[in-house]
């Protein structure tokens, strides 16, 4: 597949955020027209983390803040995702939440109990926390040791990128509560299907013309695959050309960028 096989195939762009639209804080040079240049072409983009760090309101703020007006339908986050999933097979339950407040306030906003009283916990949420202390991780490992509770991730990555290289995400939290407790979580982020189909659903586009973009190739691309959507993989954030070699999953397309789409969309509009 190239460019231009992708873009006249495409009507529902699966943006990945950090490493594919911004890095860190900082918006790349491409995003605003790339954006712009989809809805030109009568498609529709939907952003789609893993990172559970921030709600979707709070995600709102942080793209206007770098020019990009957004509204609560434009995303999906794995905390939606976990919520979905809280609500399908654990309704009701009193949370503790190993997370950030703004995934607390998400988790809240959405009728569930969130509680740092660890005798009334029933179900154990994880979380990418840019505020962890070393008391959530005692109070997890409490619990996954002392009790039968549901355990929940809301993604399975191992960093978090940065300008300087990368940061422990959510998923090498939990590797150091698996080597303490030998638990492991239900994790429900990306490279699980259920994000792009939730988005599939809410646009209401076939998988066929779906288009899954990110950075990383056991999430993004692998949840694009597991989906059944066609596969992106964009070198401008935490993965390489040597992850990809020596990696079993393969994307239907390899981009420098989410600029190199941008250019066929504004060759293509030339044409019209």
């Amino acid at each position: 597949m190239n460019c231009k096989e992708l873009i006249e195939r495409t009507k529902l762009y699966l943006l990945d955020m950090d490493g594919t639209i911004y890095l860190d804080g900082r918006l790349y040079d491409f995003t605003v027209e790339f954006l712009e240049a989809i809805k030109k072409m009568g498609g529709r983009y939907i952003f789609m983390t893993n990172n559970s760090s921030r709600s979707v309101a709070d995600y709102q703020k942080k793209l206007e803040g770098m020019g990009i007006k957004a509204e609560y339908s434009d995303f999906m986050t794995s905390a939606q995702a976990t919520v979905y999933y809280l609500k399908k097979h654990h309704p009701g339950a009193a949370l503790y939440v190993c997370g950030t407040q703004s995934l607390k306030n998400e988790l809240i906003s959405s009728g569930f109990l969130v509680t740092d009283e660890l005798d009334k916990v029933e179900c154990i949420v994880m979380g990418f926390d840019t505020e962890l202390t070393f008391k959530k991780i005692d109070d997890v490992c409490r619990m996954l040791s002392t009790r039968d509770l549901p355990y929940i991730a809301t993604n399975p990555d191992v960093l978090c990128p940065t300008e300087y290289g990368g940061v422990p995400d959510c998923g090498s939290v939990c590797d150091m509560v698996y080597n303490s407790t030998k638990k492991r979580p239900i994790v429900i982020g990306k490279p699980h299907a259920l994000m792009p189909r939730l988005a599939m659903e809410a646009a209401g586009v076939r998988r066929e013309n779906t288009a899954v973009i990110g950075d990383r190739i056991y999430t993004d691309v692998k949840s694009g695959i597991n989906s059944g959507a066609i596969s992106v993989f964009v070198l401008s954030g935490e993965g390489t050309m040597q992850d990809l070699e020596a990696s079993d999953v393969k994307p239907d397309l390899v981009l420098k960028d989410c600029g190199e789409i941008l250019k066929e969309i504004n060759a293509i509009l030339l044409e019209k």
